[in-house]
C-alpha cells in the first residue's frame, strides 16, 4: 500500500515544502494539497519547490477542477513540472466544491468533467486534443514518454460510473469501511462494462488520520474533535447528492447521507479546519467511521481492511494539531508494518 499526506497550502509554502520533506523521510509516496485560489496559496508553485526539495514523490491537487483555469493551462503546468522533474505529478479531479463556491460559481458538470479529464491527459502526455470548436492543439516540446494520469473524486452513482469508464484512478474522500467496499465496487463493475481492466484503476482513499497514546476516553475524543471538521466537508457533496437523487432513492446508501440531517448551512472560512463550527451537527460515529483515529495498532487495523478492499493508496488529511506527529507515528508504527 502505497502512503500519501495531504495538506492545505497555508502560507507560509516553506512550512508545507518542509512536511512534505518530512513526509518522504518517513516513507510517504505522493504530496497532495488543496486546489482552492481563493482560500490558499497557489499549489503548483508549491509542488515546483516539493518536488525539488524531495527525490521521489510524486504531487498533485486533491483536487483541482475544469473552472478555475483552463484545460490546456492545467495540461502545461503539469507537463512543465514532469518535464523539469521526471514524471512526478498526477492529477486529482473533480467537479470543484469550494474552488467554484467561494468564487461565486456552481461546481461543473460531469460532462464538462469528461471533457477537461480527456484533454488534460491527453496535452500532458505529449498528444493532440480538441479544445472545442475544432481548435486541435499539442504541446511541441513535451518529451516522448511523458505521462500525467488523472484521478478522479467521487461519491454519486453517475461519477462513479464516469470514473471507472474514463480515469486512471479513484479519490475517495472517507475511509468508512461499508462505503468504500460499495465505491470501488461501482467504479470496477464500470470499468470491466466499459472494456477496461479494473486492476489498472488505481484506488486512493484519503481521510483524516490522528494517532493517540492510547484508546482511553480522554484521548480519542481529543482525536474526534480534531477531526470533527471532515465529516462537515464530505457533507458538502453529500448535500448535493441528496438535493439530486433525495435521500431514499435508493441511489446513494442512507450509510453516506443519513448524518447529514441535521447540518445546518456551511461557512467556506472554516473549510478543512479542526474547530470548524459548522461542523458540530458530525457525530462521533461519523468521525470514526470516516476517520482513522486510535492508537497506532487501530490504524493499522484498518488500513489492512481497506487494503483488503483494493485500496492502494491511504492519503493522510493532515488538518490538526498534531501534523509533524501523525508522519512520524506513521512513519515509525504504521508504513512499516503494512509493507512489511
Amino acid at each position: 500500500m502505497d502512503f500519501g499526506l495531504v495538506l492545505q497550502t497555508d502560507p507560509p509554502a516553506s512550512r508545507v515544502i518542509s512536511l512534505m520533506k518530512r513526509a518522504e523521510r518517513n516513507g510517504f509516496r505522493y504530496g497532495w494539497t488543496f486546489d482552492s485560489s481563493v482560500l490558499w496559496q497557489e499549489p503548483f508553485v508549491i509542488y515546483s519547490q516539493i518536488l525539488e526539495h524531495t527525490e521521489k514523490l510524486t504531487v498533485g491537487p486533491m483536487v483541482t477542477n475544469p473552472g478555475t483555469r483552463t484545460w490546456e493551462v492545467t495540461a502545461s503546468t503539469f507537463a512543465t513540472l514532469n518535464d523539469m522533474f521526471g514524471n512526478r505529478t498526477v492529477c486529482g479531479i473533480g467537479r470543484g466544491d469550494s474552488a467554484m463556491r467561494v468564487a461565486g460559481r456552481k461546481p461543473n458538470t460531469l460532462a464538462r468533467l469528461s471533457e477537461a479529464m480527456k484533454v488534460i491527459r491527453a496535452l500532458g502526455s505529449g498528444q493532440e486534443a480538441d479544445l472545442g470548436g475544432g481548435t486541435v492543439v499539442r504541446f511541441p516540446w513535451v518529451k516522448p514518454g511523458a505521462e500525467l494520469p488523472v484521478w478522479m473524486a467521487a461519491y454519486g452513482p453517475k461519477a462513479l460510473k464516469m470514473t471507472g469508464e474514463e480515469a486512471d484512478g479513484f479519490i475517495l474522500q472517507l475511509a468508512d469501511l461499508y462505503l468504500t467496499e460499495y465505491m470501488v465496487k461501482a467504479v470496477k463493475e464500470a470499468a470491466v462494462a466499459a472494456g477496461r481492466d479494473p486492476s489498472e484503476l488505481k484506488i486512493c482513499v484519503a481521510a483524516p488520520a490522528y494517532v493517540t497514546e492510547d484508546d482511553s476516553p480522554e484521548a480519542l475524543a481529543h482525536a474526534r474533535e480534531q477531526c470533527r471538521w471532515f465529516g462537515g466537508m464530505v457533507g458538502n457533496h453529500v448535500a448535493d447528492l441528496v438535493a439530486k437523487y433525495g435521500s431514499d432513492s435508493g441511489m446513494v446508501p442512507q450509510e453516506l447521507t443519513d448524518y447529514i440531517k441535521a447540518r445546518d448551512g456551511y461557512d467556506y472560512a472554516h473549510h478543512g479546519r479542526s474547530g470548524n463550527p459548522d461542523t458540530a451537527f458530525v457525530p462521533d460515529e461519523i468521525v470514526d467511521r470516516f476517520c482513522v483515529i486510535g492508537p497506532a495498532e487501530a490504524h493499522v487495523e484498518k488500513l489492512r481492511a481497506l487494503r483488503e478492499l483494493g485500496v492502494d493508496q491511504f492519503a493522510v488529511y493532515a488538518m490538526h494539531d498534531a501534523k509533524e506527529k501523525v508522519i512520524d507515528q506513521y512513519g515509525q508504527h504504521v508504513i512499516p508494518v503494512l509493507n512489511a
